[in-house]
């Protein structure tokens, strides 16, 4: 049952009215960031709801619903919607919050969701779903990217546990005590100053600076053309070693240093802004903290409260065993059976080591070509035969600018103007490689979208049953919040979740989180004999996890 949120809600107080609802209601709304995190901070939690925003952008895309007048009609003010942001901006480090003025009218300018009519947008949905070529997939897709979009709303509101002392005692250790603003903390310093010696270059070099440190390097006659990692391995001479220390020192100050600290730490949370779906293939992005792109040194500060323990859990092979289930390669899916698929496939006889079997099935994946990949691309094309036709398949269907589609049916991108003018001018002798170039390009954009799409679809389904068998577990303890007292998840990377739980219930944690990948894959791919096996691990600190 659907009931639809909009302003008369909003007037009503939306919190009453969920909290007096029916818990089986589905509630439907433009976006979920614009509604639930102040559900949330009233201490009020959502079971199910439809986001009208996401739905639409997977209905207006999928093959699926590409003859009905929802998908065909010209762009309106639903294809133009940005996500709401799940709340306030963090502070910038110095500055005073800005003081509520009489004469700030932020609040009575009209918004992006001004004008739009839920209900109506609603019925439309609903509508393009009936008509739809397999209305159970297009349903099943949209509940579990609206089941996603309050998972991104909770872990916003929960935050991921982060000692910043332990933040700062890293970065202390690593790079210096913390220098005054504007200047190098010690041990970068000092690199800068034996990077300088040893190419002789004037105290003035910035290492900061990729062209002048790319000159410095010419003019000591070390012939490089990019200060990429894999470049300067190759170069014999003194400078490439510490010059390699500072990059990497470099990435830790710029990406999760003390400013990082001090922007994204608050009250012992680092609350990064998850995008559902911000990546065409409906993987998720994050706004701000780089939350799926934490280094594996600072998780030692991710630590769990007094009391609590961190549950980590992570699919082993996530893409690989999507495939075989996608493409009911019976061979594939033995292989990965037991555990390692790698191993699998190595006992299959289709290659000789893990390293090739992780490297072939990368490449066909992903569109290698060259190496080792393509070295063993044809043995596994025999070995596992429907499989590899799958993706070959959706490379020639990208080369031809067809649009390719996941499982559940979101609907890859159509090619750009540029892959256009490409193909107009392919019988242009000089514009011929170009056009090539562009179509393999796409072709290889296609082959990992169908894989890498349906993967992400697997996710949201694993999410959507972790969320709900965490909630069931209940509560143990007391304190105020919607989370306070229950395992609640606290972090999501692609295949890899962090639940922050009450350590007596860790054991019962880790056994939900098994059996809700094993509803996801059921979900999907009915009783096809795929196993999707978690690696569990039970820890005080996240960086003990691997």
């Amino acid at each position: 049952m659907f009931q639809v949120v909009g302003e008369a809600e909003r007037a009503g107080g939306l919190s009453a009215v969920v909290r007096d609802g029916d818990p089986e209601t589905r509630w439907a709304w433009d976006d979920t960031n614009r509604w639930y995190p102040g559900l949330l901070d009233d201490g009020v939690r959502v079971e199910r709801a439809h986001d009208l925003r996401l739905a639409h952008a997977i209905l207006r895309r999928s093959p699926l619903t590409a003859h009905t007048p929802f998908a065909r009609a010209p762009a309106g003010p639903w294809d133009r919607l940005e996500p709401a942001p799940a709340g306030p901006p963090p502070p910038v480090p110095g500055l005073a919050p800005k003081a509520e003025g009489l004469f700030d009218l932020d609040d009575a300018s009209p918004g992006p969701y001004d004008g739009l009519d839920p209900a109506a947008e609603l019925r439309a949905q609903e509508a393009a779903v009936a008509d739809a070529r397999d209305p159970g997939r297009l349903r099943f897709l949209l509940a579990a990217e609206s089941a996603g979009a309050l998972v991104a709303a909770e872990l916003h509101h929960t935050g991921l546990p982060w000692r910043a002392d332990v933040h700062d005692a890293i970065l202390t250790q690593r790079l210096g005590p913390r220098p005054p603003f504007g200047q190098r903390p010690a041990r970068l310093e000092a690199l800068a100053v034996r990077i300088r010696e040893l190419l002789d270059a004037p105290p003035t070099l910035n290492p900061d600076s990729h062209p002048s440190l790319l000159k410095a390097l010419q003019y000591a006659g070390i012939g490089v053309r990019s200060l990429s990692q894999w470049e300067l391995m190759e170069v014999q001479h003194p400078v490439v070693e510490p010059l390699m220390e500072y990059k990497k020192l470099s990435r830790l100050l710029t990406a999760n240093g003390w400013n990082w600290l001090d922007t994204w730490v608050r009250d012992g949370r680092f609350r990064s802004e998850y995008v559902v779906g911000g990546v065409v293939t409906g993987r998720w992005s994050s706004v701000g903290g780089g939350a799926l792109q934490l280094p594996k040194e600072v998780r030692r500060a991710v630590v769990a409260d007094p009391g609590w323990t961190l549950v980590v859990a992570d699919v082993a092979q996530l893409e690989p065993r999507v495939l075989a289930a996608m493409s009911r390669d019976d061979a594939m899916a033995a292989a990965g059976r037991g555990g390692d698929m790698y191993a699998g496939i190595v006992a299959s006889g289709a290659v000789a080591t893990r390293d090739l079997a992780k490297v072939g099935m990368l490449g066909a994946m992903y569109g290698g070509t060259t190496g080792a990949s393509a070295q063993v691309l044809p043995s596994l094309a025999r070995t596992f035969p429907r499989a590899i036709a799958l993706v070959e398949d959706a490379a020639r269907a990208g080369e031809r600018g067809e649009v390719v589609s996941t499982w559940l049916g979101r609907g890859s991108p159509r090619p750009g103007a540029d892959w256009e003018r490409a193909q107009a001018g392919a019988y242009d002798a000089d514009d011929g490689a170009r056009a090539r170039s562009y179509t393999r390009s796409f072709g290889r954009f296609t082959r990992n979208f169908v894989v890498q799409g349906t993967a992400a679809e697997w996710a949201l389904a694993w999410l959507a049953s972790a969320r709900r068998r965490l909630w069931a577990l209940g509560e143990h303890g007391t304190g105020d919040g919607v989370f306070a007292n229950r395992p609640h998840l606290a972090f999501f990377l692609h295949d890899e979740v962090v639940v922050h739980t009450p350590a007596a219930m860790a054991d019962d944690v880790a056994r939900e989180l098994r059996e809700a990948a094993a509803e996801a894959g059921r979900l999907l791919f009915g009783d096809y004999p795929v196993e999707f096996p978690l690696t569990v691990a039970t820890v005080d600190s996240y960086a003990d996890a691997k």
